[in-house]
């Protein structure tokens, strides 16, 4: 059967595992649905969270169990480096992507994208834990010119779609500009953003 991938454009994990599907050339159908507790919903993911993914076995759900998945059914370019250290340095930057840096900034998606107001003592809270998490990615990547390196690999597209959310949050709750301090963040977005996959990726979010 085709991978059917479930969820929407304005989902940045569905638009991560999207973006793979395009850049291995690998045939999927997009079943057009929101985050919800149905029953029936629930049986394909577990939290009722997107995106989830059907295959001939079953569903999976979270971004990394997913491209984990794909990686490994060997078509097309994988994003992982060969060596086992570099892969799991991979991993690694992925992980304080999603753990220091969109986690932290997710508690403030309610005010910045659904004008829910966010206490100040909140916002005090997400930023401290966002200066420590953007120091210590910065620790990490090499943007040399991708984050791991010369190669492009899973961690850019974790962070293409991870930290523009994290750097308006930034500025448009916590009155901090966050991309002013790292003008390389925009220049690696500006690269990966040259990619036929995240220009159609990018073009399906505008239609919704």
């Amino acid at each position: 059967m085709t991978i059917k991938l479930y969820g929407m454009p304005l989902s940045n994990y569905y638009n991560m595992v999207k973006t793979v599907l395009l850049e291995k050339g690998m045939d999927f159908e997009e079943v057009l649905i929101l985050p919800n507790q149905e029953s029936d919903f629930l049986t394909k993911s577990p939290m009722g969270k997107v995106p989830a993914m059907e295959t001939e076995q079953g569903f999976l759900t979270e971004t990394g169990v997913m491209l984990d998945y794909l990686d490994s059914l060997g078509q097309g370019a994988s994003f992982y480096p060969a060596d086992p250290y570099a892969k799991a340095k991979v991993q690694e930057i992925i992980r304080y992507l999603e753990l220091y840096i969109e986690l932290p900034a997710r508690r403030l998606y309610g005010e910045v994208f659904f004008g829910r107001p966010a206490t100040d003592e909140l916002k005090a809270e997400v930023k401290a834990q966002l200066v420590k998490g953007f120091a210590s990615f910065d620790r990490l990547a090499q943007f040399s010119p991708y984050l791991c390196g010369a190669e492009l690999t899973y961690a850019d597209f974790y962070f293409r779609f991870s930290v523009n959310l994290a750097m308006n949050v930034c500025k448009r709750a916590l009155e901090w500009d966050r991309a002013a301090e790292a003008p390389q963040y925009n220049e690696l977005i500006a690269l990966i953003d040259e990619r036929a996959s995240i220009q159609s990726v990018l073009a399906d979010q505008k239609k919704k």
